[in-house]
């Protein structure tokens, strides 16, 4: 394998790994802020206990996503030090302000959020907890800007040539607010959300089957459904907002993600299929120019497709094919999942329905394999570019290093993190059985609520 490859798939596995835990905590933060609220609302010492619980979840999940989220910024310096210097000057301003407006404003409540419970105020408690839920979306708002100028980048001008070319802010709210920001920001917001309501629900169904900790899951399952259900609409909203987005900016993109191969013709969609790229077709159920009917509004609108791009310019078509239609369907059964529970929390049937509860406990992992799937379908989709239509991958590489370092450091970083993962596993697996009940060594004398808020 070359060092292009290596490169590549050393990057890839470093931020699928890190991205299990971003969107665990973005959701987890929102549905905190609820939990806490009904407390401060109610005074029900369930709702504090069920609370506490998951601030604790949160407290290992926040960790965790810091430690593997580290290496991401060495690898730009070493594997890919000329894209670094491409686009350092644009993306030093939204990766400073992910620092000081989002990182430091969450990682500094968090102690307060943390250990602040019976040391500070109540509703002062609440405070801090809503701090970390924003600063956490903010995080994600300054890494999505980064990474959407990559795909339509806007509000630079390019400085020198060749390996020594750079782009260079003109206009920063023009970098901000670049042509996919916003759709892409909104969709991976809503994944983020599911990811953290479905955390709640499979935790909160397991405790149901168990009969322990009965009141508090029922709770906990009530609140995390309605989030799951609003995200779930909201990614299939904002999914389509950004697929209208891609047909105007990457069309190459998006002629992939349903094999739509000739120039200039009314396109398919497709519900299920195989891309045969050597014969430039594909094999699978479509709805007949249902895809320009969905982009344009008309069912005979011509759709850009492959062919009109030089073979060097596509992406990998069959991968990327499968990956969108692999998210979309199980964006479609957490629809389906979310409105069901719903529907039977009417007279508590849900606590009643074994056989969904046992689906709950295994939906965790639908968010978390969507999420990745549609991280995979836009950032191969856009390739051959690192940053669209200015800078090719090959382009962006460091011209020291060699496969064999890339090699040695891809093996010491799986070891490392599959041992994270092992750890995060056994915490979590731990705090899960250990359930939402304190241990007495762990109650400090605190004041009431009601104490609280006298005070």
């Amino acid at each position: 394998m070359d060092v292009e490859l290596l490169s590549r798939l050393q990057f890839a596995f470093t931020i699928m790994v890190h991205y299990i835990f971003p969107p665990l905590s973005i959701g987890l933060g929102v549905l905190l802020v609820a939990m806490e609220g009904m407390y401060l609302r109610t005074g029900n010492p369930a709702h504090e206990q069920m609370t506490k619980f998951w601030v604790r979840i949160f407290g290992l999940i926040f960790a965790v996503g810091v430690a593997t989220g580290i290496v991401m910024e060495f690898e730009f310096g070493t594997n890919w030090s000329t894209y670094s210097r491409f686009v350092g000057d644009v993306f030093g301003s939204p990766l400073a302000a992910e620092g000081i407006f989002a990182f430091f404003l969450e990682s500094g409540f968090l102690a307060l959020l943390l250990f602040g419970w019976g040391r500070v105020r109540p509703r002062v408690h609440f405070f801090a907890t809503v701090m970390v839920a924003l600063g956490s979306h903010f995080s994600a708002v300054w890494i999505v800007v980064a990474n959407s100028w990559q795909q339509t980048p806007t509000g630079h001008h390019i400085v020198g040539e060749g390996i020594r070319a750079r782009a260079e802010i003109v206009d920063f709210w023009a970098v901000v607010f670049n042509p996919s920001s916003v759709d892409r920001l909104t969709h991976t917001v809503m994944g983020c959300w599911q990811a953290g309501a479905w955390l709640v629900i499979s935790v909160s169904a397991y405790y149901l089957l168990k009969k322990k900790h009965e009141e508090i899951a029922k709770t906990a399952i009530r609140i995390a459904l309605v989030l799951a259900m609003i995200s779930s609409l909201g990614q299939l909203a904002t999914g389509h907002s950004s697929a209208e987005g891609v047909s105007e900016n990457q069309p190459a993109k998006l002629a992939a993600f349903e094999g739509h191969y000739p120039k200039s013709e009314p396109a398919d969609l497709y519900l299920v299929g195989w891309v045969d790229e050597g014969n430039e077709k594909v094999l699978g159920i479509a709805l007949p120019k249902m895809l320009s009917l969905m982009v344009h509004g008309d069912t005979n609108a011509p759709v850009t497709g492959l062919r009109a791009f030089a073979p060097e310019d596509r992406p990998p078509v069959n991968i990327v094919f499968q990956t969108y239609h692999a998210m979309v369907g199980i964006g479609m059964a957490l629809i389906g999942l979310a409105g069901l529970g719903l529907l039977l929390l009417r007279g508590g049937r849900l606590f009643r329905t074994p056989w969904l509860l046992k689906l709950f406990v295994a939906a965790v992992l639908l968010p978390q394999f969507a999420n990745q799937l549609g991280w995979m379908s836009a950032e191969i989709g856009r390739q051959p570019w690192i940053v669209y239509g200015l800078l090719r991958r090959s382009e962006g590489l460091s011209r020291v290093v060699t496969a064999g370092q890339v090699l040695w450091s891809l093996i010491m970083f799986g070891l490392i993190y599959a041992l994270l993962l092992a750890a995060f596993v056994f915490l979590l697996d731990k705090k899960i059985k250990h359930g939402p009940v304190e241990d007495k060594a762990e109650v400090e004398p605190t004041e009431t609520l009601a104490e609280g808020k006298r005070a």
